[in-house]
C-alpha cells in the first residue's frame, strides 16, 4: 500500500510539474533597446555630486547613509526636472532628487533610468508638506507629508531648513518666509548639505500657481531644446534607404508632428546625443507605438551607412 502511495503521489508531483508554466526570464539591461527592468531595481534619495554631460555619467551621494553612488544614464532614462521632463543640464549639483538604479551586467547598481526631482515627485503624488511648527528665528519649517486632504501621511516631522538663498513664491511672485504660516501645504525644490539627511530648499512654493509656473517655463526650455535638436531614438534597424527608429518619449514636442508621408531630416548621434554626421532627408512610412514609445520607419534619400543597430540617432521635422 505504502508503495503505491508514493508512486501516486510522485505522479501527482510530476504532473504538477509539467503543468506550472516556466518562471518568466527578469529583463535585463540591453543596448539600443528601451527596457526598464521593474523587477530589480532601486529608487534611493541622493544629494547629485556630479554630471559630466559628455559620457552622460555622473555621481550622487547616498543620503541615508552617505555611500557615493556613480552612474550611467542610459539614453531613453527620464529626466524630470521643475515636475516635468528635462535633460542633464538642467539639473544643479547638490539637488536632492530620487535616482532610479539597476544593475549592469557585473551586478553592479550603476545603470539610471530616471532622475526624479522632489518637485516632480511631490507634483505626480499630489503630496504637499503641511505646516505644523514655525521656527522663525532658525527658519526651519516642521511639516508633515501627506496627500491633498491627508488621508495618506507619507512621513511625520519633516524639518525644512531654509537659508539666506531660499526663495519663497506665491501666487507666482516672490514673498518671504514670515508669509508662511501654521497649516499652509507646501512644496519644494531641495538641495542637500554635503552629509546626512537635510532638506534645504531652493525654492518654496505656497501655492501650486508657483509651482505651475516653474513647470511651464521648464517646458519651453524643453520644447525649445527639442525643437532645434531634434527627437532622440535608437536605430532598431539600417537597411540601405530604410531606417527604422524608437524614438524616446521626451522628444513629444517632434514626435506630435509626426505624419505618414511627412519629411523628416534624420542623423546618427554619438553618446552625448550629439550628430556625428550630416542630416539626411527621408519620408515617414510607418508610425506605431513600442511600448512607451514611438517607432517610425523612413524612406531616406540616401543610402543611410552610418547608421548603427542599437545606435543613437536625433530626428526632427525638415520644416523645423
Amino acid at each position: 500500500m505504502k508503495t503505491i502511495f508514493a508512486a501516486l503521489t510522485t505522479l501527482s508531483l510530476a504532473s504538477f510539474a509539467a503543468d506550472t508554466p516556466p518562471a518568466k526570464p527578469v529583463p535585463v539591461i540591453t543596448p539600443g533597446q528601451v527596457i526598464i527592468p521593474f523587477e530589480k531595481m532601486r529608487r534611493i534619495w541622493g544629494e547629485l555630486i556630479s554630471l559630466d554631460l559628455t559620457t552622460r555619467t555622473g555621481k550622487f551621494r547616498n543620503e541615508s547613509n552617505d555611500e557615493v553612488m556613480s552612474f550611467t544614464v542610459m539614453p531613453y532614462a527620464e529626466l524630470l526636472h521643475h515636475a516635468t521632463l528635462g535633460d542633464l543640464q538642467d539639473f544643479r549639483v547638490g539637488e536632492r532628487s530620487i535616482f532610479r538604479l539597476h544593475v549592469n551586467e557585473k551586478d553592479q547598481w550603476v545603470w539610471l533610468t530616471y532622475i526624479q526631482d522632489e518637485m516632480n515627485m511631490m507634483n505626480g503624488h499630489k503630496e504637499y508638506f503641511y505646516v505644523d511648527e514655525i521656527d522663525s528665528a532658525a527658519g526651519k519649517l516642521t511639516c508633515t507629508w501627506a496627500n491633498f486632504d491627508q488621508s495618506f501621511v507619507r512621513e511625520k516631522n519633516i524639518l525644512i531648513e531654509t537659508d539666506k538663498d531660499t526663495r519663497f513664491w506665491k501666487a507666482g511672485q516672490p514673498v518671504n518666509f514670515g508669509d508662511i504660516k501654521v497649516g499652509d501645504k507646501l512644496r519644494t525644490k531641495t538641495h542637500g548639505i554635503g552629509s546626512g539627511k537635510h532638506r534645504v530648499p531652493w525654492e518654496v512654493f505656497l501655492d501650486d500657481e508657483s509651482l505651475l509656473k516653474f513647470q511651464a517655463e521648464q517646458k519651453a526650455v524643453h520644447a525649445a531644446r527639442i525643437h532645434e535638436e531634434g527627437a532622440p531614438g535608437y536605430v532598431d534597424a539600417s537597411n540601405g534607404t530604410q531606417l527604422t527608429l524608437t524614438l524616446f518619449n521626451e522628444g513629444e514636442e517632434q514626435i506630435k508632428r509626426l505624419k505618414r508621408g511627412g519629411t523628416v531630416l534624420v542623423v546618427p548621434a554619438g553618446v552625448d546625443r550629439k550628430p556625428t554626421a550630416a542630416p539626411i532627408t527621408g519620408k515617414v512610412t510607418t508610425i506605431g507605438k513600442n511600448g512607451r514609445q514611438v517607432q517610425v520607419t523612413l524612406e531616406l534619400t540616401m543610402r543611410g551607412e552610418k547608421f548603427q543597430t542599437a545606435g543613437i540617432t536625433r530626428l526632427w521635422m525638415a520644416d523645423t
